[in-house]
C-alpha cells in the first residue's frame, strides 16, 4: 500500500543542461572543477557520492576516455566518456597540484571529499548563474540528482533501450 505520492522528479531541456554546464568561471580553480564535475555527472549519469568519491585514477582521458564508477551495493560499472567531458577532466587533472592515483579527483579546498551539501551549493550558483539567458531556470528545484534524472532522460529520448539506461 502506498503510504504518499511522490513528486515527479523533472528533467531538464538539452539547452538549459548545456547553460548549468557552461555556467562555472572556468578561470577559477573551484569553476574548472565543477564544469568538469558537472558534465562527469551529465555524462555518466552519477549519482552523487559516486562522483565525489571518484580517485584521479579511476578516470581515464588518454585513449578510450571512461569513469570507473562505484555505486550503491557494491555495484562497480564503466561509463565511457564524451570528448567534451574527457577534454574538461584532462584539463581539470593538469591543474591538480597533488594528482597521486589515490587523490580525490573533485576535493575541496583542503585536498578532502567533497561534501553532497557543497556540489548542491555549487550546483545552485551554477543555476543563478545560466538563469541570466533561461530565466526559468530560477523558478525551479534543480538539485544533482536533477542532473542524473536528465541524462537519463535523454538516453531515453535518444532511443537508447531503458533496459540500458536502467543498468
Amino acid at each position: 500500500m502506498k503510504r504518499f505520492d511522490r513528486p515527479v522528479l523533472g528533467f531538464l531541456p538539452r539547452e538549459e543542461m548545456q547553460a548549468i554546464l557552461e555556467a562555472p568561471d572556468a578561470r577559477t580553480w573551484a569553476g574548472e572543477r565543477d564544469r568538469a564535475l558537472f558534465s562527469l555527472m551529465y555524462n555518466t549519469g552519477a549519482r552523487v557520492s559516486e562522483a565525489i568519491g571518484l580517485r584521479v585514477g579511476e578516470v581515464a582521458v588518454d585513449g578510450s576516455a571512461v569513469a570507473h564508477l562505484h555505486g550503491k551495493g557494491r555495484k562497480d560499472r564503466s561509463v565511457p566518456l564524451w570528448r567534451t567531458t574527457a577534454n574538461l577532466i584532462r584539463n581539470w587533472k593538469r591543474r591538480l597540484d597533488y594528482g597521486g592515483e589515490e587523490n580525490f579527483l573533485f576535493p575541496n579546498r583542503g585536498g578532502g571529499c567533497m561534501a553532497r551539501s557543497n556540489v548542491t551549493q555549487r550546483l545552485e550558483l551554477a543555476v543563478s548563474a545560466a538563469a541570466e539567458r533561461y530565466p526559468q531556470l530560477a523558478r525551479r528545484s534543480i538539485s544533482p540528482h536533477t542532473i542524473r534524472h536528465t541524462t537519463a532522460m535523454h538516453l531515453l529520448q535518444s532511443g537508447v533501450d531503458i533496459s540500458v539506461i536502467a543498468l
